[in-house]
């Protein structure tokens, strides 16, 4: 049932208003409105879903273990002072199996962030250029591709609304958006590890496959995912299925966020999503597009919109994002900041 997933061609989003433009906006609400979950092609930096310009980013994966560990997060090594960002080792216990690094806006411009105290704003531990010649300026540039085409997006997402195209740009100007890159190896049966039980194993198309990401939704807004052509990737459609997210090259999935779809009272659908384990070791490349730390969330001016208290982004974000394993033990380093923003 692939084609419960539609893939939308988002080049008229870079342009000026015209009814392809229009055209696609539809397109785009109807998916964002709808499953969820869409494939989109034709879009500035789409020559980053090829193997060659993928395998750019993820040779970082080749780093050797002492290289790694210099990148790790202070749960994993206490002596680091990174909390937020950074690398994250295998966790054999763990239903989600997969090691990588959370890289944020500094990555493509240490320059213009501003210096802050919250560990959601905090300096990404980076592989140096003797390490990993030439990774730098390539991760930097795919952060900006991504950055570029989550703000079409966004407003896309305000003209399906009947919204002013720009609203939701003051939200994400200083974001802190989050470049991950992935690899879920194959589990080693040596390990010790049951994954017979419900929370290890499901069955699909008649077979029993290990879960590799546990089921979820993602917390925030819009999630860019480019995968590595080999499937794993499930979305629960409409009809509470779980249908498989094809892996082609040359296109990109996408979903939305549980944040996105409370500020829209349900006009956008947060799909809850899942990892199920290939026959071989899979990488995949998500951007999380997210707006600043001390953005306000409040109600949109949307007719029979549910009211809500207004919320700092940066105390959403840390709530949810602490409870991923991944994040473990980090909960208590930031006490909320609910000063509203005048």
């Amino acid at each position: 049932m692939a084609q419960d997933i539609e893939t939308i061609d988002i080049a008229e989003l870079f342009g000026p208003p015209s009814p392809a433009r229009d055209r696609t906006d539809a397109a785009v609400m109807a998916a964002a409105s709808g499953i969820g979950f869409m494939a989109v092609r034709g879009f500035p930096g789409d020559e980053w879903l090829t193997p060659d310009k993928r395998a750019q980013l993820l040779g970082i994966f080749a780093l050797s273990d002492a290289e790694k560990q210099k990148l790790l997060r202070w749960n994993f090594d206490s002596s680091k002072t990174n909390v937020y960002r950074g690398w994250f080792p295998l966790q054999p216990a763990a239903v989600s199996y997969k090691e990588g690094i959370d890289m944020g806006p500094d990555l493509a411009d240490a320059a213009t962030v501003p210096v802050s105290h919250d560990p959601l704003c905090e300096p990404t531990p980076l592989p140096t250029e003797d390490a990993l010649p030439g990774w730098r300026a390539a991760a930097a540039d795919y952060y900006r591709a991504m950055r570029t085409v989550g703000n079409a997006l966004m407003r896309s997402i305000a003209r399906g609304l009947g919204l002013p195209e720009t609203i939701f740009e003051p939200y994400f100007d200083q974001g802190i958006s989050t470049l991950r890159l992935i690899r879920y190896p194959l589990r080693d049966p040596k390990a010790g590890i049951d994954t017979s039980g419900p929370e290890f194993s499901v069955v699909h198309k008649g077979e029993t496959r290990t879960v590799i990401g546990r089921e979820h939704a993602d917390s925030g807004f819009v999630t860019l995912l480019a995968q590595d052509g080999v499937e794993g990737l499930q979305a629960k459609n409409l009809a509470g299925e779980w249908i498989d997210v094809p892996p082609a090259d040359g296109t990109m999935a996408v979903n939305f966020g549980q944040l996105l779809e409370r500020w829209t009272s349900g006009r956008v659908r947060a799909t809850r999503h899942r990892v199920i384990a290939p026959k071989t070791a899979r990488f995949s490349i998500p951007f999380f597009h997210e707006p600043r730390v001390d953005a306000e969330i409040a109600p949109l001016p949307l007719s029979g919109a549910e009211p809500f208290e207004p919320f700092l982004y940066g105390d959403y974000l840390w709530d949810s994002a602490t409870n991923f394993v991944e994040m473990s033990g980090i909960k208590h380093l930031r006490p909320p900041r609910r000063t509203k923003v005048s």
